[in-house]
């Protein structure tokens, strides 16, 4: 249980302690009191009749007031003297550490699925609606052990999550000293790059990747003091440079998560070698740098092979995003992409071939500009008319 419990029930036991010894005081000067009144029967089946002398003990062991059971544990602290706002206030604070727990470790948020560049619609929706109904099941406890109004501001439960969430089956399942660790030891690092970064930039200088990857290396030592091999690797794959950078990389293609950690592998490997040789002007240093970056650019055809990463760049061009919107708009065949990229790639380049022709006059310009589009626009609907030709023709399924 919580230090704060263990405080209370020591003061709690010092001012009985204290009661009892203004008792005896008491004693030496008061008459004789009169025999005790016999009590009611216990609570608990089965004991012996007692009278209605209470004797406190002035030392106990903590056992004697816990229990796993929240309505034992509220009436345990009752009979100890505990006030009610502090029971209301222990008590909530524990149901929220449970609920707390149940959060990091039963619902799957999006960062979980490191592999992913963008997050899955349907994992959203599913973790908004389980973070809803543990709140909803929180509640309800907290209100049958304490009452419907229970709640007030001092204990509003956190359901945001941080940008770091250390949930899931291996970050989820961390102490809360191992936790409160984690999280300094991360925004200890945070902000001291920041620092350096804000530093360099008021200096007119520039960054020098050299410390960037000391600081890197810096946070790694320290995470690895803090959590076991499995969850430092969970943590890298779901908060380091190399995996944002990756992510980003990915950007418009799907990718399986062995796919993902063989690609965070490489990369991390070279990058790990890398640092060794930043900093300096050495040709050699030059070269071994040049050659690692040359070994980091090919991971993707490594892993994904040479059709996917062409793929990757074309993903990446503004032209053929717009090809696959219009086929997605105009519910067409994906084979339609290449050829609506192809005709989108010519009509920018005549565009641009126009706007730089100094013997058009303005007129002129607009004119031929025109006739581009007019030219993008037919070649287009040629495409979706032959589209919807295929579709008619194609024999009914049966």
């Amino acid at each position: 249980m919580r230090a704060r419990v263990l405080l209370l029930i020591s003061v709690g036991a010092n001012l009985a302690l204290g009661g009892a010894l203004y008792c005896v005081a008491r004693s030496f000067h008061a008459p004789p009191a009169s025999p005790p009144a016999p009590a009611s029967l216990p609570r608990t089946p089965g004991r012996t009749v007692l009278t209605h002398t209470v004797v406190r003990q002035q030392f106990f062991a903590w056992n004697q007031v816990e229990s796993p059971d929240y309505p034992t544990y509220i009436a345990n602290l009752r009979d100890i003297g505990c006030p009610e706002q502090t029971i209301r206030d222990i008590i909530v604070a524990e149901v929220n550490q449970l609920y707390a727990h149940k959060r990091a470790t039963e619902v799957t948020l999006p960062n979980q699925q490191w592999w992913r560049s963008e997050p899955d619609p349907k994992l959203v929706r599913a973790a908004a609606e389980k973070l809803g109904a543990l709140d909803t099941e929180r509640r309800a406890l907290l209100a049958r052990l304490l009452g419907p109004n229970w709640d007030n501001s001092a204990n509003a439960w956190n359901q945001s999550p941080d940008a770091l969430t250390l949930t899931g089956p291996l970050l989820g399942s961390l102490t809360p000293e191992q936790r409160q660790a984690v999280l300094s030891v991360a925004t200890h690092a945070a902000q001291r790059q920041q620092a350096y970064m804000l530093a360099q930039e008021e200096a007119g200088k520039p960054v020098d990747l050299a410390e960037l990857a000391r600081f890197r290396q810096q946070t790694r030592e320290n995470l690895a003091r803090i959590l076991t091999p499995d969850q430092l690797q969970e943590y890298l794959l779901r908060y380091s440079a190399t995996a944002n950078q990756l992510r980003n990389d990915l950007q418009g293609q799907e990718v399986t998560s062995d796919e993902f950690r063989r690609l965070f592998s490489l990369r991390d490997g070279i990058e790990q070698q890398t640092q060794l040789y930043y900093g300096g002007d050495d040709p050699q240093l030059v070269k071994r740098r040049q050659d690692l970056e040359q070994q980091h650019e090919g991971t993707l055809a490594q892993v994904l092979g040479a059709e996917r990463v062409a793929l990757l760049k074309l993903q990446k061009d503004p032209l053929f995003s717009q090809a696959q919107t219009a086929v997605v708009r105009n519910d067409i065949s994906p084979d339609a992409v290449m050829p609506i990229y192809q005709i989108n790639q010519a009509s920018a380049l005549e565009r641009q071939r126009i706007r730089n022709d100094p013997t058009l006059t303005d007129d002129e310009r607009e004119a031929a500009l025109d006739q581009v589009q007019e030219e993008q626009e037919d070649s287009l609907q040629k495409i979706l008319q032959a589209d919807k030709f295929k579709k008619s023709a194609k024999p009914a399924s049966p």
